[in-house]
């Protein structure tokens, strides 16, 4: 990990392997998500069929599932909890899936990996504290389509990280959580060659942005 980001401890002790299995059985029962299937939606409208999807912070990786079913052809997965494996391995065996898909351990933005076609960042820019860095990075990677959830620079949805913050630091967590200038999120894609078609809000607490190779 770089020296300005939280350790890989810090986020495995947040992401475990409890809120693995919530994700799994939630994602069974009722599909995914409003504010993912905002962000599969937008992604899907612009064409999917034999694309190669690359996801930071995917978690249980149910989106690429979806985008599956659109006619993606393949997908890599980039976590820095491990905590994720196991329900991730145990979804894409239900779905006879596993060749498909490669599951990497580290940091996204420091790591040596391959383009795509379609590159996702769902609810990821918040919990990772140098967004230039972490958005440059998946641009440089987005061979056509950048796809990112991130949140609204409003003063309730401040005060809501800001709790949150609080609590993990009451419990000697190490992780934190960011709302970073939304201006310098798109810029940061748009320094790699890409520009922004859609950025819409999903709820009160959520931006859908997709960026496009110009």
């Amino acid at each position: 990990m770089p020296s300005c980001c939280v350790q890989q401890s810090d986020y495995r002790r947040f992401f475990k392997t409890s809120i693995a299995r919530r994700d799994a059985r939630r994602y069974r029962k009722r599909g995914l998500d409003k504010v993912s299937r905002r962000l599969r939606d937008a992604v899907v409208a612009r064409g999917v069929a034999g694309a190669r999807v690359l996801e930071g912070g995917g978690g249980i990786g149910a989106i690429q599932l979806e985008l599956f079913e659109a006619g993606a052809a393949g997908a890599t997965n980039v976590e820095l909890s491990a905590a994720y494996e196991g329900e991730a391995a145990a979804l894409l065996r239900e779905r006879s899936l596993e060749a498909r898909v490669e599951r990497r351990i580290g940091d996204f933005a420091a790591l040596d990996l391959p383009s795509a076609d379609v590159v996702l960042l769902n609810r990821v820019v918040c919990c990772y504290p140098d967004h230039r860095a972490l958005v440059g990075a998946a641009a440089a990677r987005t061979g056509r389509i950048l796809a990112l959830t991130f949140p609204r620079e409003r003063a309730l949805t401040r005060l809501g990280f800001r709790a949150i913050n609080l609590a993990l630091a009451a419990r000697r967590c190490g992780f934190r959580t960011f709302i970073h200038p939304v201006a310098e999120i798109l810029d940061a894609a748009r320094d790699q060659g890409l520009r922004p078609v859609t950025l819409e809000p999903s709820g009160a607490i959520w931006h859908v942005a997709v960026l496009e190779r110009a």
